[in-house]
């Protein structure tokens, strides 16, 4: 099995193969909005060398079941305390409904029996965090493909939000504390303790889980910021970006994302959002949020994340 390249490799030679690309005239690339940023951040240099050297549908490593790792340790949130979240836990998500919508001719909601019923894909591939740590896992789940194709994206769209049930409280840093990598600034704490930024600016009075924000929320100042994430349409489409239900040949456990989380395998695990309750396509996330197109990106963490 041929070895893809790190996330460290690829940029220490983002410059040089940018500069290359523009020497020889590379039009697509130049037109390219991503493109044209590369210069300006460490990020964008990844992203370009990334999407330079590998095609939309280069696979990450995948594993043999021997290879599964005997605990998946979760990253995140373990057990979102959100109300609405623990009443669907409790009957087992019988009543959970995924939505998708935002830029698309067809919005929908469908069943977590819906979801089931549609096609599959399986893959046993390895999560890398941001801290160090990693664990193979055994993922089952629609491809994402297949409901961005059903609902089919307006002209303007270029990315996709995952907004989830779980309430950012305050706490460690990304993915359980400890020292980051590959970040500017480290946010002290918590960056956002109080819980109440709104997002969508002057959209409804409604937190990213799609829910109408409570009395209680207002008396506070805003709505719960509650967890979300982008990517934009090339790892939307990507063959490995699945919402995956099942984790090991099981039903997804809460502690790892139930009833549905992202796998984006080519991205580290902080963009594998988990407790996703809606997709939204939108042409820009400048306005969800802080604007920086997930919770910990709004924070200081990179918006790209590729590996």
């Amino acid at each position: 099995m041929n070895r893809l390249p790190s996330r460290r490799t690829l940029l220490t030679g983002a410059s040089a193969m940018a500069a290359a690309a523009m020497i020889g005239g590379c039009d697509r690339l130049g037109n390219a909005e991503w493109f044209r940023r590369t210069l300006k951040t460490g990020e964008d240099a990844n992203l370009f060398v990334q999407r330079l050297l590998l095609t939309d549908r280069t696979l990450a490593p995948q594993f043999t079941e021997a290879d599964i790792s005997p605990w998946f340790k979760p990253n995140g949130t373990e057990d979102p305390p959100d109300k609405d979240y623990k009443a669907l836990a409790k009957g087992k998500f019988a009543k959970y409904h995924l939505e998708v919508g935002g830029l698309v001719e067809a919005p929908f909601k469908l069943s977590l029996s819906d979801l089931r019923k549609l096609p599959a894909r399986t893959q046993i591939t390895r999560h890398d965090c941001v801290e160090g740590w990693s664990a193979i896992g055994k993922w089952t789940g629609v491809p994402l493909s297949e409901l961005l194709n059903r609902a089919k994206l307006k002209p303007q769209a270029r990315y996709v939000v995952f907004h989830c049930a779980d309430t950012m409280d305050q706490g460690s840093l990304l993915e359980g504390g400890g020292d980051v990598e590959d970040v500017d600034e480290v946010p002290a704490g918590n960056a956002n303790p109080s819980m109440t930024k709104q997002s969508g600016g002057d959209e409804s009075r409604k937190d990213s889980g799609g829910q109408q924000a409570t009395e209680d929320d207002a008396a506070s100042g805003g709505a719960p910021v509650r967890y979300y994430e982008s990517i934009d349409l090339v790892d939307a489409f990507h063959p490995q970006t699945i919402l995956a239900y099942d984790m090991n040949g099981q039903a997804l456990p809460v502690s790892n994302g139930a009833p549905l989380r992202l796998r984006v395998e080519r991205n580290l695990g902080y963009k594998q959002a988990k407790y996703v309750m809606r997709i939204e396509v939108v042409e820009s996330f400048a306005n969800i949020g802080a604007g920086k197109g997930g919770y910990w990106e709004d924070q200081g963490y990179a918006w790209y994340a590729g590996i």
